[in-house]
């Protein structure tokens, strides 16, 4: 999006690599909380391009955040370190950095991981949360389908071919999308980058996948969820979404009742929030909280 206005930045963590965020200011000035989005497992700012201008005109700076590995971001020579506890403590030592001590928190799949981390950690930071497509319980059958997904991480010539790939992968998250081809442009975009050679390739470190299969088994989550009890959340889940299941969304609100939800219709893994029904809920949402 060409008109809308926003900054590059990059932090230095304490442990070497640099992470590249982008700045959006609120338009007509600030009249809430800042709030910071977190991306999934191997996206990057570009996920937020289209939500961050509807955020910034209610009233709201938004900060979007490469997690190492990620876009602009370095990657880390240390593999091990590819972990939601590394991208959380760098979140939270940027935040530091500029001065933040609370904000609302927009984090999609890996970025409501790390928002559950920064929740246990240092609950005064999160304010209020939306958490997209993700829960303290995950389905395996979205983990292995993940894994299968990003396995393919050869570069290509042409755009159209990125967007075809694209497609490929992702096909059964927006299967409405089908034969749009903006659609699947835009999403190339998005998640591919152009080299200096004219190579187009992915935009993340594939070591970071590989990480993720040598991880175990995942740890019991819901003591992360125990924190939001005085937290003001937002679930939003995909209709079809194979990751988090209505089940696990039943179990979040019936520990904490407040929990607002909203599914978006034939979308899976993951909504981009833009949609009708999530950035209804969404708007309204930010409307209560500070």
């Amino acid at each position: 999006m060409t008109d809308v206005h926003f900054t590059d930045h990059f932090f230095e963590t304490a442990d070497g690599p640099r992470i590249h965020w982008r700045d959006y200011p609120a338009s007509g000035g600030e009249s809430g909380l800042p709030v910071i989005c977190l991306h999934g497992l191997t996206r990057n700012v570009r996920d937020f391009e289209d939500l961050a201008p509807m955020i910034t005109a209610t009233g709201r700076r938004v900060i979007s955040i490469s997690a190492r590995g990620r876009g602009q971001s370095d990657h880390d020579p240390v593999v091990a370190r590819y972990q939601p506890p590394t991208y959380a403590d760098d979140v939270m030592a940027l935040m530091a950095s500029i001065g933040l001590t609370s904000a609302v928190f927009v984090g999609t799949s890996m970025g409501g991981l790390m928002t559950f981390i920064i929740a246990d950690h240092q609950p005064g930071l999160v304010a209020a949360a939306v958490i997209n497509d993700i829960g303290p319980e995950i389905n395996s059958d979205g983990l292995d389908r993940i894994k299968s997904n990003v396995s393919s991480r050869e570069p290509v010539t042409r755009w159209s071919d990125a967007a075809a790939r694209t497609r490929q992968s992702n096909l059964a998250a927006f299967p409405k999308r089908d034969s749009d081809v903006a659609f699947w442009d835009d999403f190339a975009r998005k998640t591919w980058d152009e080299r200096e050679d004219g190579s187009i390739a992915l935009a993340y470190d594939g070591a970071l996948v590989d990480q993720m299969d040598e991880g175990g088994p995942l740890p019991d989550l819901w003591a992360f969820w125990t924190p939001f009890a005085d937290i003001p959340t937002l679930v939003v889940r995909g209709g079809i979404s194979d990751l988090l299941t209505p089940a696990t969304v039943a179990e979040m609100k019936r520990r904490k009742p407040d929990l607002a939800t909203v599914e978006v219709p034939d979308v899976g893994h993951a909504p981009f929030i833009t949609e009708p029904e999530a950035w209804q809920a969404v708007e309204a949402f930010l409307g209560r909280v500070d």
